[in-house]
Parts: structure tokens; sequence; C-alpha cells
């Protein structure tokens, strides 16, 4: 169930568009900033404000890789797994990232703090390889320099 300031955030953010479909994506984010994720109900909620049906909704929801379909951390790693990264050592980097974080891909550190995730291209090719903690991009990525990254957030 939606809150009334997501309910408020979300009216307005589907007034600022001519068609109300147009503020799908946005109308993700609001929830998402909220709960930190978009559970079904959520989708539920969400869909007849914009006019959409719920699997409309999904399909919107599982196609954008910074909308989160279930519990994630409360930070996010996403590492790049483009061919540029690839080239560039991707495979060591997200090796070093697994055993130094005890997951694999897709999944959440027992104590709920990280997550990592892939993610096609974060525009950083000039830098590869590279990944994203939440919003913050971070490139020419080496194992120090990881390790550097992700004692910040400890």
């Amino acid at each position: 169930m939606l809150s009334e300031e997501e309910k408020r955030e979300l009216l307005a953010e589907i007034g600022q568009h001519e068609h109300r479909k147009a503020a799908c994506l946005e109308a993700l984010k609001v929830v998402q900033k909220h709960q930190g994720w978009v559970s079904d109900e959520g989708i539920k909620d969400i869909a007849p404000l914009l006019g959409m049906t719920s699997d409309e909704l999904d399909a919107v929801a599982t196609f954008y890789p910074f909308i989160f379909r279930r519990p994630v951390g409360r930070h996010v790693i996403y590492i790049c797994d483009t061919v540029s990264c690839w080239i560039m050592g991707y495979e060591t980097m997200l090796a070093h990232l697994t055993k130094r974080l005890g997951i694999t891909m897709g999944q959440t550190t027992p104590d709920g703090r990280f997550t990592l995730l892939p993610v096609s291209c974060i525009g950083a090719c000039d830098h590869a390889p590279a990944m994203m903690i939440d919003q913050e991009l971070h490139g020419d990525l080496t194992q120090d320099k990881i390790d550097s990254i992700l004692d910040q957030y400890i």
C-alpha cells in the first residue's frame, strides 16, 4: 500500500506529463525511493494511476536495470559487463568483488550492506573496467582500487 507521501509525489510527477503513461519510470522511482524496491503490490498500486495494466508497468520495471523488483542491499554495486570492460579486466574485477564480498552476481551480503548486479554499459568505456556504487561511477578499476572504494562504504 502506498503511503500518503508516495501518493502525493506520484500525482505530482504524473501531473508533469501530458500523457500519464509517460510518467511510469519516474513513478517507479518514487516508490523505490520510499520502499527500497518495487513490490508486486507497488506495481498494482501505481498502474491504475498511470492508466496502465500491472503487466504493462511490470514490463517497464523489469526492463530497466535500475528499478529493483526484489529487496536489495543498502548499497548496490553495478559492474559493467560490456565488451570494453571485458577486454580491460572485468573477469578479474568480478572475481575480486565476489571474493571480497562473499557473494555472487545477483546476491546481497548477509549483513544487507551490498548487492552485486551486472549492468550493460554505464558509459565509461574510456575508463574500463568500471562499476557504479549507488549513483557514483568508478573507473580504471584495479583490485586495490576496489578495496579502497569498498572501505568507504563499510
